[in-house]
């Protein structure tokens, strides 16, 4: 590898807590680990402009595709994707690659795990970056109750009956089911009455401007093999997530945190993150935390990739120095 330049994107597979995961790496082996988590409906891939640019920073990156996604294993079991298996699978990754304490950075669902992975095992965690997701402490009742005031047609609760979303996604190539939610821009996630959410989401009509047709191809074509069931059953795990976490009711995040969100990402924009930042309840729950709010929507990291680069790299570089004796 050149000296201070990137270098290739390596590709390989670990068995890890049960399953085999795909793991999309760059930069110096010998360099500060950060760990990059994906959201829904993503892949590794989602990460490529951090990757270059932490790697180009002399950092390693390493972003894998979680179980259920691309070609990371999909178990069939949906009771098989609870945020213990998945923040197990991070830990057992870190375990393979003899790494006692990372950087991470996640999106969306991936910033779920983070911020598990820090509530769960704090001591393999130097520093989380979260992107469009906050950390909410456990809620008083399960997240079905709450989310049942919002309708048959909001998204979540179309996604928690098994094959529902999987048969209204048929009915369009997985090109323009990537694409419907890509495009995303509506200031609610709810159908009218008896409207299936991925007909009420509109695809839109030129290629977006942060992702060319190819790299949609490259998506789609992860997403046609690995199907949607496996993304769809961390949406179907919610109340099980919510039973299993009693034993962190009340828990705060104590490691350094930053989150970044979207002033027009809805998951901002909604669920009261807004004033939840703003109030203070944020910054009570997770005490060692910066916040900026940049211009953008929900997939932030690919449409302002080089403003998410620098608010990732400012942060992560307060770590590395020390994160390199780890």
């Amino acid at each position: 590898m050149e000296p201070g330049g990137a270098g290739e994107v390596r590709h390989w597979s670990a068995e890890v807590n049960g399953v085999s995961l795909h793991v999309a790496e760059q930069g110096p082996a010998a360099g500060p680990a950060v760990l990059l988590l994906h959201g829904f409906p993503e892949l590794w891939l989602s990460w490529r402009h951090q990757m270059a640019a932490l790697a180009a920073r002399g950092f390693r990156a390493l972003a894998p595709d979680l179980r259920g996604y691309g070609d990371s294993d999909a178990p069939a079991d949906p009771a098989a994707y609870t945020m213990l298996h998945v923040v197990g699978d991070v830990v057992a990754l870190l375990d393979h690659l003899r790494l006692p304490k990372v950087l991470v950075a996640g999106h969306d669902w991936g910033a779920q795990v983070a911020w598990h992975l820090c509530l769960f095992r704090p001591d393999r965690v130097r520093a989380v970056v979260a992107l469009g997701i906050p950390f909410f402490p456990r809620s008083p009742r399960p997240m079905a109750d709450m989310f049942a005031a919002r309708g048959d047609g909001f998204y979540i609760t179309q996604f928690q009956e098994p094959g529902r979303a999987e048969k209204a996604f048929a009915r369009y190539d997985v090109a323009t089911v990537l694409k419907k939610f890509y495009s995303i821009e509506l200031d609610d996630l709810a159908a009218p009455p008896g409207v299936e959410i991925i007909d009420f989401f509109e695809a839109s009509s030129s290629p977006l401007p942060w992702m060319s047709e190819e790299e949609l191809g490259q998506y789609a074509e992860k997403f046609q093999k690995s199907g949607f069931t496996g993304p769809l059953n961390y949406y179907r795990n919610m109340d099980m997530n919510w039973r299993l976490t009693a034993p962190w009711h009340g828990a705060k995040i104590t490691v350094p945190a930053k989150f970044t969100g979207g002033e027009k990402d809805i998951g901002v924009e909604s669920f009261g993150v807004k004033s939840y930042i703003e109030s203070g309840g944020f910054k009570s729950n997770v005490p060692d935390l910066e916040v900026s709010i940049i211009e953008g929507h929900h997939f932030l990291q690919q449409e302002q990739a080089e403003r998410v680069n620098s608010e990732i790299l400012s942060f992560l570089d307060k770590f590395s120095g020390e994160e390199a004796h780890n």
